[in-house]
């Protein structure tokens, strides 16, 4: 016999009620034309323009040119600056390797000797050397760097000077024999900078019309009558020829080639010498005989009225 049970069955859970998602109409696009012109085809009226720039006027045209050369002519004169750099820097670096030889040896001879004099000796030979390094090493540093746009009142001798640590071995390693005239210490005012650049670039350029060696001669004297100071550089090199020393300040004319480590030549030294000269009002002059040398002198208006000027040693041709 079987027994039929009868299970209950669970009460069915109600789901709850989704309400229905809303349909959305699609987004209406702007209806296109029939053909759609080329791109070459769009004209440019049919474009809106948004140039927020004010048009040029011609004298804000001018102005804006004026910035740009004052900002490439700046450029222009650090360029020069480094590349002298570059001319001395074989002969800087020997300089300084001199120095460290002494330095060392005095160094070891003061180890090795126990008495006071020797020591003595040593350590103001070590001290000098020093001195003489960083001297160099100011003196490069300042001259990189330049001194910006402004102007002082500055010893005329002292600048020379100043110019003549960082060329010394330069014109040694080029048997350039040096000889110095400072009857006076005229002042003028200037941007030392820019006069130390001209004067590099004058003697620099003295140094190499002179391949076999020769005589250098700078000079500092002043003229009370004229109220110039004056700075001369006289070589004896092989001098410049009539016709190319009208020519001699123009921008890119040059009468030497490249040397071996690719300075000068570029016919840019010289007139940059003459625009800084007559930026500080004063005059750069040149005399030449073939074969005899050649010697310029810049003439810088003095600060205070100083006595004392001498004349050419030798007719020469002048040109300024």
């Amino acid at each position: 016999m079987f027994w039929r049970v009868a299970l209950a069955r669970p009460a069915r859970e109600e789901m709850p009620v989704v309400p229905p998602i809303p349909t959305r109409e699609p987004p209406s696009w702007p209806t296109l034309p029939a053909s759609v012109p080329d791109a070459g085809s769009i004209r440019h009226d049919d474009m809106e323009s948004h140039d927020m720039t004010e048009p040029l006027t011609p004298s804000t045209e001018v102005e804006a040119l004026r910035q740009e050369v004052a900002t490439l002519r700046h450029k222009l004169l650090q360029s020069q600056r480094l590349s002298t750099v570059g001319a001395l820097a074989s002969s800087v670096t020997h300089e300084f390797n001199n120095i460290l030889t002494t330095v060392i040896n005095y160094a070891k001879m003061g180890l090795r000797h126990k008495d006071a004099n020797s020591r003595d000796k040593s350590f103001d030979k070590i001290l000098a050397a020093g001195q003489r390094a960083a001297k160099i090493t100011t003196g490069m540093l300042s001259y990189a760097r330049g001194r910006g746009d402004r102007r002082e009142p500055y010893d005329l001798v002292t600048l020379v000077q100043e110019v003549l640590v960082l060329v010394e071995k330069d014109l040694q390693m080029h048997r350039a024999r040096l000889e110095t005239n400072f009857a006076e210490h005229p002042q003028a005012e200037i941007n030392p900078g820019q006069i130390q650049q001209v004067l590099l670039n004058l003697i620099i350029n003295a140094r190499q019309a002179m391949p076999n060696g020769g005589r250098l001669l700078i000079s500092v004297t002043s003229n009370r009558e004229s109220g110039f100071a004056e700075i001369g550089v006289r070589d004896s090199g092989c001098g410049i020829a009539p016709e190319q020393l009208k020519k001699i300040f123009d921008p890119f004319f040059s009468t030497k080639q490249a040397d071996e480590n690719g300075q000068g030549g570029s016919g840019l030294g010289l007139s940059l010498c003459r625009e800084v000269i007559e930026a500080h009002h004063g005059r750069i002059r040149v005399e030449s005989t073939v074969g005899v040398g050649t010697q310029f002198t810049l003439k810088l208006p003095l600060v205070a009225a100083t006595a004392g000027a001498i004349g050419p040693t030798k007719a020469m041709q002048k040109v300024g």
